[in-house]
Parts: C-alpha cells; sequence; structure tokens
C-alpha cells in the first residue's frame, strides 16, 4: 500500500509542467491557463485557512459544470479537505440532505441552484460560495466573512512581487487510504448512499487511464466535459486524467442537448470522447441513420464488392460528427442498445464500452477498441480484480464481484450498507449481474434488484427485452415491469417522428402493437409481452441517465 504515490503530488506536478498551457474552459467563455488555476488555488486555500476550515473539514460544490467549479474542487483536495460534490440536477431537499449528512462546512453553489436551496435547512453550513465569482452568498461567522473581503489584500502580502511555479506547494495525504472525497449515489433505487472514495482509488483510476491512453493524449490535447463532474466517471476522465496530463479541458456550461454536443465537437475536435449511451445514441438516431436506412443504402451494404467501401464511407461522416480527431470514443455508465452497437461496430468505428460503479471511482472493466468483443463491457482493468458468483461463470449469469485499489473504504455513516456491498475478503458486490468468457470479457446481463422471476421460476432480465423493444419503429424508450406475473412494456414513442409523418395517437398505437407482436413472434414464452402502454412524456432519469425504474415498477 506504501508504493502507492501522492494524488495530489500529480496535481501539483501538472500545474508547474505545464505552466502556460491552457487548462480549463468554459465553452464560449473564458479561458484559464495552469497558472491561472493555481493563482485561483491559492486564494481558496487562504480564504479556507483564515475561515478557520481545518484539514479533514467537509466543502460541498453543486453546480454546473465549469473552469471555477473545477477549480474549487482541485483547491479543497490540495488544502487536505474532503470534497462533497453534489449533482445539480438533485432537488433542493436532497442536496439539503446531503450537505447535512455529509457534515459539510462550506457549500460552493453554481447560479441556478443558489436560487432554489434554502440555508435555514442546512444549520451546520458555515457558509456558501457563489461558483461563478467566489463571492459569498452566506457567512454564519465573522472569520469568514473577514477572510473573503480581506483576500486579495492577503494574497497580495504573502506574494509581493509574484506568484510564481515555486509557490506551488500543496497538502499531501499522509496514506492511501487517507478519505478524499464522499460521492453521494442517486441510484436507481431512490435511496442515497455517501460513498467514501480514499486518494488510493482516484490515483489508480488516474493509473489506469494513463496505462491505456498514456500514448495517445498528450500536454495541450482537448477534451470537452460532457458528463457531470460530481459523477465520477465525468470527474475521474474527462476532468482528473486530462488535468494531470496537462489537457485542456472545456466544460459545456449548459444543458448539453445533442445539437450543442454536435456543434462541440466540431469546434473543439477532441482527442477522446467520454460518453453514457444516450447521448451516441440519439447522435446516431438523428443525424445518422436517416441517411443510411433508405432502400439504396440498404442495397449497397447487401452487395459484397463495394459494401466495405460504403461502410468505410459511412464511418468516415460518423468520425466527422464527432470532430474527426478522437482515439476512441468509450461507453459507458448504463446499457448500450444492441442494434446501435452492432451498426458502429459493423463500420469499423473505433468505440469500446467501459463497466464501473461509483464505489470503484468508478472503472471495473474496460478493453481498447482494438481488441474490444462487441456486447461485453471489457476485461478487469489494472489493479483490480473481478469474478461472477456462479457455478458456471461462462454460461449462468451471477453476480459480478470485484476488489483492489479501486474499491471505497465504505459509506459513510452506514454500516449495515458497508457490511451488505463489502465482504470480509474486500469483495465488492456491485448487484450487477453478468457473465465472463474464457478471455475474461465481462457481459453485462442485468442488475440483480431488477431481474423479474417469470411464472415457472424463469429469471427474466427486463433489460434484455427493453433493448429489443428500443430498437422498434418509434420507441425512444422503454421500460418493462411485471403486473400480476404478466410482462407490459411502458413505452415513449418519438412522437416528433409520429407528427412528421402525420401519424396520431391510434396510429401510433397500431404501431406499436404491431411492434408487440413482432417481438413476442421471437421472445421465450415466459418473456413475451402481454400489453404495451405509451407515455407522453420521457421517462424520468439519474444525471447517469438511468430510468428511475421505481418510479414505475
Amino acid at each position: 500500500m506504501n508504493q502507492i504515490p501522492s494524488f495530489n503530488a500529480l496535481i501539483q506536478k501538472s500545474i508547474i509542467d505545464h505552466w502556460d498551457l491552457d487548462a480549463l474552459t468554459d465553452y464560449k467563455g473564458a479561458t484559464l491557463q495552469y497558472h491561472d488555476v493555481a493563482r485561483k488555488i491559492e486564494k481558496l486555500h487562504i480564504m479556507f485557512e483564515n475561515s478557520g476550515v481545518k484539514k479533514g473539514d467537509k466543502i460541498a460544490l453543486c453546480g454546473r459544470n465549469s473552469a471555477n467549479w473545477a477549480v474549487a474542487f482541485l483547491a479543497t483536495l490540495t488544502y487536505g479537505a474532503v470534497a462533497v460534490p453534489i449533482l445539480h440536477e438533485f432537488t433542493p431537499d436532497q442536496v439539503h440532505n446531503i450537505v447535512n449528512h455529509s457534515e459539510a462546512k462550506l457549500l460552493f453553489v453554481g447560479d441556478v441552484v443558489a436560487t432554489t436551496i434554502d440555508p435555514t435547512k442546512m444549520e451546520g453550513l458555515e457558509g456558501i460560495i457563489n461558483i461563478p465569482d467566489y463571492s459569498l452568498l452566506l457567512s454564519r461567522t465573522d472569520k469568514l466573512t473577514f477572510a473573503r473581503e480581506h483576500l486579495n489584500e492577503m494574497f497580495g502580502s504573502k506574494y509581493p512581487k509574484y506568484f510564481r511555479k515555486e509557490h506551488v506547494n500543496y497538502y499531501i495525504e499522509q496514506s492511501p487510504d487517507e478519505l478524499a472525497l464522499i460521492n453521494y449515489t442517486s441510484g436507481t433505487t431512490g435511496f442515497s448512499k455517501g460513498v467514501m472514495i480514499p486518494y488510493r482509488a482516484i490515483w489508480s483510476n488516474a493509473d489506469f487511464a494513463q496505462e491505456v491512453l498514456g500514448k495517445v493524449i498528450k500536454p495541450g490535447d482537448n477534451v470537452i466535459s460532457i458528463l457531470p463532474m460530481a459523477h465520477m466517471y465525468g470527474m475521474s476522465f474527462e476532468f482528473i486524467y486530462e488535468f494531470i496530463s496537462g489537457c485542456h479541458v472545456y466544460y459545456l456550461t449548459r444543458v448539453p442537448s445533442p445539437a450543442i454536443i454536435a456543434q462541440a465537437f466540431a469546434d473543439v475536435k477532441p482527442i477522446i470522447i467520454i460518453a453514457v449511451p444516450l447521448v451516441i445514441e440519439k447522435i446516431i438516431r438523428k443525424k445518422v441513420f436517416p441517411k443510411i436506412q433508405n432502400n439504396r443504402m440498404r442495397l449497397l451494404l447487401n452487395m459484397p464488392v463495394i459494401s466495405k467501401k460504403v461502410r468505410e464511407k459511412i464511418c468516415e461522416q460518423v468520425v466527422a460528427a464527432f470532430g474527426g480527431k478522437f482515439h476512441e470514443v468509450i461507453i459507458g455508465g448504463a446499457a448500450f442498445n444492441q442494434e446501435v452497437e452492432q451498426f458502429l461496430y459493423r463500420i469499423d468505428f473505433p468505440y469500446t464500452v467501459g463497466y464501473g460503479a461509483t464505489e470503484c471511482a468508478p472503472i471495473i472493466c474496460y478493453s481498447g477498441w482494438e481488441d474490444f468483443m462487441p456486447g461485453s463491457c471489457g476485461r478487469a482493468v489494472c489493479h483490480m480484480e473481478v469474478k461472477i458468483d456462479s457455478p458456471d461463470p461462462v454460461h449462468i449469469p451471477g453476480e459480478i464481484l470485484t476488489r483492489g485499489l479501486n474499491v471505497m473504504l465504505g459509506y459513510y455513516k452506514n454500516e449495515e450498507a458497508t457490511r451488505q456491498a463489502l465482504d470480509a475478503e474486500g469483495w465488492y458486490h456491485t448487484g450487477d449481474l453478468g457473465t465472463m468468457d474464457a478471455q475474461g470479457n465481462v457481459f453485462i446481463k442485468g442488475r440483480s434488484k431488477n431481474m423479474l422471476l417469470g411464472a415457472n421460476g424463469q429469471n427474466i432480465y427486463p433489460e434484455e427485452i427493453e433493448d429489443k423493444v428500443n430498437s422498434m419503429p418509434m420507441v425512444v424508450e422503454s421500460i418493462v415491469v411485471q403486473r400480476d406475473e404478466k410482462l407490459v412494456a411502458l413505452i415513449y414513442p418519438d412522437y416528433d417522428e409520429a407528427k412528421n409523418m402525420g401519424l396520431g395517437k391510434t396510429d401510433l398505437e397500431e404501431v406499436m402493437e404491431q411492434n408487440r407482436q413482432e417481438l413476442n413472434a421471437v421472445l421465450p414464452a415466459y418473456c413475451k409481452l402481454s400489453a404495451v402502454e405509451l407515455y407522453e412524456e420521457e421517462f424520468e432519469k439519474t444525471p447517469k441517465k438511468s430510468i428511475k425504474r421505481f418510479l414505475y415498477s
């Protein structure tokens, strides 16, 4: 354990080594260079110190991704405090609960969050700080008020000439097991737990990224941060690894719609793309499928002599839609639609699917796109072991277990949940079901808690049926639920497409009934759908874009 390097030392080294390079940019806004980041971190350290923040105190952050969010996070860790990132999509009550449960002393908030929270419901807080300009929105101590009001003066007297590289001197964690941050999972169960992430797990995730991408990613390369940084997937692989590699990170500070994302890809030309399936699926379905799903294209793709050339041409267009300069697209966070995946594989598009959990900060499995096995989520990454709890892991799904440096310390102030998740031998029980082939490729079969039981005791994995439903005409997304031992598909149809085609509600119902009959023809008897129900609005989702099943079951 002692040979694990200091994570904060990596932050310090990157800032010094890349002093004059661009570091963080709010897309279509201002850019901070690495020396600007260092200067802002130093000011926040002075404010923390003079307002009485101690090493190990909790500092919460809640707001949309931005350069100043990233700086506040780095300042928290490099001061020796514990960061508590909170997803800005959480309701005000959830934010209050997390701030109170984590015993946060300070709270950084974005401009939108600032207008929704109620400070009177967070009595333990000493202050609330506005992320865009670090002004005080609330101060409950004279020390904090004084520190903020006299910050520039204090900074000036500490560094009377200039603030230089040699002044960068950060807190070095005392042990790899020291607590770095607490990340509250939204989870699709509706119950949030505070995952305690130690420094070794953040370092280990960064070391994995360096091992698989170090030859590709170089200082000065561009990346786009699309996923929320308050989520471990976005934080580890769109921010932390790139920052310690000297990259230039662009933040989409507003809601990233497919149109905005596509424009950002074209402008920024990122070297690597990290995404959840929903983003990729929307771009492929809206921008690519309409061009190729016509009779002429289908004919060309089925002609052996020219289909290879046609596929190459299609691949070029898809690559261009993602900026044209990336090494690969890494997809994770939720199940990937099989129709879209098979299409990407067929055109030889450089994609791969990884697998992780907040409890592993987050990475568990990955393979580079060149040797990725379609339908899988890769193999166990460096510093991690994976096994399937099954008498026949190749053929019979069992719970996916993992252990290694990435695994959390436990759930904050929740020993019962920790005992259920971590066993005596250090294995983390993911709650996911999967199989593993002889080469170690892991294939996810669904969440064990989502598994339904058929009338004769058969295991039904709703995700596998949903994947087929989602590939059928006019379907955007679906959930399969069980009612009186019968399976019902709840479907949110493509209302935009229906409108373009002049289809009304009755027409849509007929399309879905036909879908149901076609699907039932290929499903085992115990998986057949007894009915379909149409929904007027998209299903509610977690920030990771997983549907909140508990609201519909």
